[in-house]
């Protein structure tokens, strides 16, 4: 499987990053890794690959169950196959279903099997060196900093993407105040200049320290531009421009509402591409 996708999906990703991204480090009883396509008349040769990503949460106050639709790649001469494994996956029962990095071709597809539209509506942010004022503020990568900083449920779901391949972890704090973020590092065009922000545990903190957090990802990241989303940080920063065609984002659950749906848990903290 994970050969599979290295070679015919994204070569950037190596088979073993594909092999480590489906072993996720949160504590979850996973029914499989995905499905594969097999042709038994070829010495039971791989020809497809859909993988998936779960994870048992908290939602308003009752448990529920996840699957993160992730990489997807049959080969041509198989695709008229290749819904044989969207609905082994959408046929597993008490789950609710994100798919959060969708190919153009994939969204229709979804679209007639029920899932929904997230709000991606997204603005670009260029980070620059804003000055500094040391002591009103800081923004921190120390995992120190950030174990002694967070708690309760923040500081869980810290611990449970740590580990996790594509997941930045940013502390800000500000007196007694701190916000937790997480990012991952994306690519337009081809090139690795942004940062996709998934997680902001205090937005209206965040919108303060929008600046320093700029200076940040720019000087200790390497990373000139970011990439909010309203839906997660809260608000749409200054000095932002909105993308004309934001990334698509989809969900299917007969019960949560967009607003319950956020993009921890899944591919997007797993898999660098």
């Amino acid at each position: 499987m994970a050969e599979f996708l290295h070679v015919h999906l994204n070569r950037r990703v190596s088979a073993e990053a594909w092999a480590r991204s489906v072993d996720v480090p949160w504590t979850v009883d996973a029914p499989n890794h995905g499905f594969m396509l097999i042709d038994d008349e070829h010495e039971n040769a791989v020809v497809g690959v859909y993988l998936a990503f779960y994870s048992e949460r908290m939602v308003g106050g009752r448990p529920e169950r996840f699957c993160n639709l992730g990489a997807w790649c049959v080969l041509p001469d198989y695709r008229f196959h290749s819904v044989r494994l969207l609905k082994a996956l959408l046929g597993q029962e008490d789950l609710h279903f994100t798919d959060l990095s969708p190919s153009g071709s994939v969204v229709p597809i979804n679209n007639r099997l029920k899932f929904q539209f997230l709000d991606t509506t997204t603005a670009l942010v260029p980070n620059l060196p804003w000055p500094s004022w040391p002591g009103r503020y800081r923004v921190s990568a120390d995992p120190r900093v950030i174990e002694s900083t967070l708690t309760g449920r923040e500081l869980q779901v810290y611990r449970d993407h740590v580990d996790t391949a594509a997941a930045h972890h940013l502390v800000l704090r500000s007196g007694e105040e701190w916000c937790y973020v997480i990012f991952r590092r994306d690519r337009r065009k081809r090139l690795p200049l942004f940062a996709s922000i998934l997680h902001v545990s205090n937005p209206e903190l965040f919108r303060r320290l929008a600046l320093p957090l700029a200076r940040h990802l720019l000087l200790r990241h390497r990373i000139p531009v970011s990439l909010v989303e309203p839906r997660v940080t809260g608000h749409r920063p200054r000095l932002s421009i909105l993308l004309r065609s934001p990334r698509r984002k989809m969900f299917k659950s007969a019960r949560l509402a967009p607003g319950q749906i956020d993009y921890l848990y899944s591919e997007l903290v797993c898999v660098t591409w």
